[in-house]
């Protein structure tokens, strides 16, 4: 027989559910690792005091019972590790491991034991069933009734509420109550909070962002009391797995995390992580409500009566002293900012931190997840879905949950990469390493993008103008009524192309069918692109708008703030110059505030008169541009109305052209009236209707000729 014994898939009970685990006997001690919780029993051999081999649900199980009253019980062996595990236990730990039957009757009436954590329901001295008095939240007592309340588990699918004990009277001892004396042996070891004493000491006003609010942190020696304005919470030590002790990214915050199992529970809502919140300048002297020797004989030199340094530091020591557990810090990883332990991403869209530690993963604060190497399967470092500057770094873990961290900076992959893969986790796409660093090298890198591809593709368009929509657009303009047509007509000189291609064969019916062809063609050669419209220029002679008090601070700090930060940036000047802005007093914010509405009354002054002298609506340039229009439109107007004029008075004449009508208007018109006055002469006789009436009138209008005198 060797050393040691493994093994394997050996649970434990915690609240109504199974959890694995790993069991090893050896020598010196008894380990028990859990796999879901990483929380380990250490059992020293010289300890062992009682081990009971027995049938429960899970094949066998062992309780095994220790000198300073802890009981311990692992259930998932099979019928062979008897033999192997008793004659391990009397060769080593000269303790008989016995078996013992438990009582399957279902009987509900029987006498209740109590050994150390247990109490235990027994039917002639046969054990029905066992209730860890740890897992007893409260504890009430009635007439001839003591009621227990548990703490429930998220994990279990079914839980026990409560259980109901019926004391007849006259079992306990004379002069006492029996039902008191069964609730307070229940009291003595169950889960149930008392406050009794005073506390050790007293942390005020405490910033806590799970719970979010401000809490009063009392430290109990037995537990942890947060008092807040709505909720209260009593945590007990026993119920905190590990503490975490995290820098900030900008080196001057810190964050304390309390890991907590079972959690608190604020309604439906369950915290599994305490977060609280420190600035590194907040200085504390603290005083234990205690005296020096039994601070010295209680902590052992862990603390001492009067402390004094940074909130956060006095807060972590305490805990540590009273919880007994070591205090997580990152450990040598480094991020691309200089001095950072974390990196900034996103998780279920909310921004946070995530912290590389030297066992695990921890991301705080909305929602806190803390991921132990030991539950991860593999992690998998994808691109980023909207942009190529950054990217997403996957976690799947050995029970099949899946955990994205997004939006990563790219300039962290590096690092993040070696820090995984000195940690021997197996990363899915490993063969690409090489192509991912060429990937988040450079963006001009990039594989195809065809968000990419279309935005590059609108800003071509928009830098050739509108031209792409002139052809669509000359054919709705040619058609306008009453508008200058840039059509070409059969009077023009660049028409005579069009004009020898139709009529070559004589045949009406192609010509008229070529024709519109034609006369595109023609359109797209003449057709000149619209000119640009020009863009509304400033007038420099109106006066500028006047500063906030923020940017008259900002302009007469700039070169201080500049000098006081060499190579700082510009982005950085902003950020710096509003913290400072934040922290100046109200008196010289009022003084700023006096200087800019001094600016803004000058300002409204210069504007009246500057409006006065004929500025803003009224500058010379916009009534010349509205004389302008006002011209173009009356030219429009006479123009259409000649062409008008000409189709009633030249019925058979033959179609002419704007072109030919604007160019020969003023000669037609002279020879018409020298026409018509020789046929007046001559005593011809005129034709009556709209036209003769017009003819009078201009004879009323005109001076009479030679002729009509004579006559």
């Amino acid at each position: 027989m060797g050393d040691t014994l493994e093994f394997n898939e050996i649970y434990q009970e915690s609240k109504g559910s199974w959890n694995d685990g790993r069991l090893r006997f050896s020598k010196q001690n008894l380990v028990y690792k859990s796999s879901k919780t990483g929380k380990v029993d250490n059992i020293p051999a010289a300890e062992l005091s009682v081990a009971t081999w027995r049938r429960v649900c899970l094949g066998h199980g062992i309780k095994l019972a220790t000198s300073t009253g802890h009981v311990y019980k692992y259930d998932g062996f099979r019928d062979t590790d008897y033999e192997r595990i008793s004659e391990f236990f009397k060769a080593n730990y000269k303790v008989e491991l016995t078996e013992k039957d438990m009582c399957v009757k279902g009987w509900n009436w029987g006498t209740a034991k109590f050994s150390g954590p247990l109490l235990s329901f027994d039917v002639n001295d046969s054990s029905v069933f066992e209730i860890p008095l740890a897992s007893v939240s409260q504890c009430a007592t009635g007439k001839n009734e003591v009621t227990l309340e548990f703490h429930q588990n998220d994990d279990a699918e079914v839980s026990l509420m409560e259980v109901r004990f019926y004391v007849p009277p006259g079992t306990a001892d004379e002069g006492a109550d029996p039902v008191e004396a069964f609730a307070q042996n229940v009291r003595s070891k169950a889960d149930v909070i008392q406050a009794t004493g005073d506390a050790v000491c007293v942390f005020k006003e405490l910033q806590c962002l799970t719970p979010r609010g401000r809490y009063d942190i009392l430290i109990y020696p037995a537990f942890l009391h947060l008092h807040g304005k709505t909720f209260d919470y009593k945590i007990p030590y026993t119920t905190v797995l590990r503490l975490f002790l995290l820098p900030s990214k900008d080196q001057r915050q810190m964050f304390f995390v309390i890991s907590l199992d079972p959690p608190i529970k604020q309604g439906q809502t369950r915290y599994h992580f305490l977060i609280l919140h420190f600035s590194k300048e907040e200085e504390l002297h603290l005083t234990l409500n205690m005296s020096e020797e039994e601070v010295e004989k209680r902590y052992e030199g862990k603390l001492s009566k009067n402390m004094s340094g940074s909130l956060y530091e006095m807060v972590s020591r305490v805990m540590k002293a009273l919880v007994n557990r070591k205090i997580t810090v990152p450990g040598n990883f480094q991020g691309n900012t200089p001095g950072a332990q974390c990196i900034t991403c996103s998780y279920k869209a909310q921004s946070g931190l995530l912290y590389p530690l030297e066992r695990g993963f921890i991301y705080v604060h909305k929602p806190p997840v803390h991921l132990r190497f030991e539950e991860i399967s593999c992690v998998n470092f994808a691109r980023g879905t909207t942009t190529t500057r950054s990217f997403d770094f996957e976690v799947e873990t050995k029970q099949g949950n899946q955990f994205t961290f997004s939006s990563i900076e790219r300039e962290e992959y590096g690092k993040l990469f070696d820090f995984v893969n000195a940690k021997k986790l197996d990363i899915k796409n490993r063969g690409f390493k090489e192509a991912k660093n060429n990937e988040y090298s450079d963006s001009d890198d990039d594989q195809h993008d065809a968000y990419l591809e279309r935005m590059k593709a609108e800003g071509k368009i928009r830098e050739e103008g509108d031209g792409s929509n002139d052809s669509d657009e000359e054919t709705d303009e040619s058609f306008n009524p009453g508008e200058e047509s840039d059509v070409a007509e059969e009077y023009d000189s660049n028409a005579s192309e069009s004009d020898s291609g139709s009529g070559g064969d004589g045949s009406d019916e192609e010509g008229k069918k070529k024709k519109p062809a034609k006369k595109a063609k023609v359109v797209k050669e003449t057709k000149e692109r619209k000119p640009r419209k020009e863009k509304k220029q400033k007038d420099t002679n109106a006066p500028k708008r006047p500063m906030s008090s923020y940017m008259l601070w900002l302009n007469s700090s700039r070169e201080r703030i500049k000098s006081e930060n060499p190579g700082i940036s510009i982005t950085e000047i902003s950020k710096k110059a509003g913290e400072m802005w934040k922290q100046i007093g109200k008196d010289d914010k009022e003084e700023w505030d006096g200087k800019a509405d001094e600016a803004k009354k000058n300002y409204e002054k210069a504007m009246k008169e500057y409006r006065e002298n004929g500025g803003g609506s009224s500058t010379p340039a916009k009534r010349e541009s509205k004389k302008k229009a006002g011209g173009k439109k009356e030219d429009k107007k006479r123009k259409s109305g000649g062409v008008e004029k000409e189709k009633e008075q030249g019925g058979n004449d033959s179609f002419k052209s704007r072109e030919f009508i604007s160019s020969e208007e003023s000669s037609s018109d002279g020879e018409r009236k020298k026409a018509k006055k020789a046929k007046k002469a001559k005593g011809k006789p005129q034709r009556k209707g709209k036209e003769s009436d017009e003819e009078e009138e201009e004879a009323m209008t005109t001076p009479p000729s030679s002729e009509e005198d004579s006559d």
